[in-house]
Order: structure tokens, then sequence, then C-alpha cells
């Protein structure tokens, strides 16, 4: 059976896009169950809460939800369990000091599909405060206020 080729976005995070200031993006592999696999194909999969957190040289994704399958029956796993993350062991060890020293934190961003691999993108982020929210939602108002303008034009 060939492999499906290309990129295909499952499920974005536009929660942790409005809270934080990304600074730095990382793709990780997920460690998942079959039945798991064919919810996330079927998009029942919400990012929402979730977030990201390394202990004994391991990442682990926590509040993800991925609904059950509705045909898994028995072999359904738990829908907010947590999950471990497929990193480069360098990779990790970065990041666990850049979150102890600068008080970042880990947020997943995004879910998709990778060549038929189901990859999780995690950014390293720091909180915005309240008077930055609403700048980054008046400068997104304004380019849609000049879009409008030009396309009336």
């Amino acid at each position: 059976m060939p492999k499906a080729l290309g990129m295909k976005q499952i499920a974005s995070n536009r929660k942790a896009f409005h809270e934080y200031f990304v600074l730095e993006r990382y793709e990780a592999g997920i460690e998942l169950a079959g039945t798991e696999v064919k919810s996330i194909r079927a998009g029942a999969l919400n990012l929402k809460d979730a977030w990201c957190m390394i202990r004994d040289g391991e990442i682990f994704v926590r509040g993800m939800r991925i609904s059950p399958y509705e045909k898994g029956n028995i072999f359904n796993r738990d829908p907010v369990r947590v999950r471990r993350l497929l990193m480069h062991k360098k990779e990790i060890r970065k990041l666990n000091a850049r979150v102890m020293q600068e008080g970042v934190a880990l947020v997943p961003l995004s879910v998709y599909f990778k060549d038929s691999r189901v990859k999780l993108e995690v950014g390293l982020c720091k909180g915005k405060k309240l008077y930055d929210k609403r700048e980054s939602d008046a400068k997104r108002q304004a380019d849609r206020d000049i879009e409008r303008t030009m396309k009336n034009r």
C-alpha cells in the first residue's frame, strides 16, 4: 500500500496564538494507539487546553483530547490520557534548559499528517500581557479593514 505523501493539517491551537508569543517551533512525533489514529483521521481532536511537560528526559503532552473511535469498542483508550512525544534527546535537553531558565512554556500548536505519520508542532512560547493581546487584535482588525477596502476598489 503506497504512503500518502505531503502534509495534511488536522487541528490547530488558535488559543495558543492569542495567549502566547511563539518564539520557536519544533516538530515531534507522537506515540498513539491504532484507534486514536483512526479518530484523528476523522478529525476528532482538541488542542485547546493542551500543554507539554518534560520529565526524566522525556516530553509528554497533557490535556490533548482525542475522542474515542466510534467503532473501536474495547480497544479505545482514555480520551485525555498523557501521551509521549518523540524527539531527539538533544532537543529535549535543550528545551528543558530553556524552560527552566527563561520561564517559557511548551505549547502544542498544531497536529498534522506528514507522509502518513502523525506529527505535533510544539512551540516554545512566552505569555502575552493584556495590552499585548489588545495590540495584536487591533493590528488584525486593521489588516482586515485594509484588505476589505483593497478588495472593494
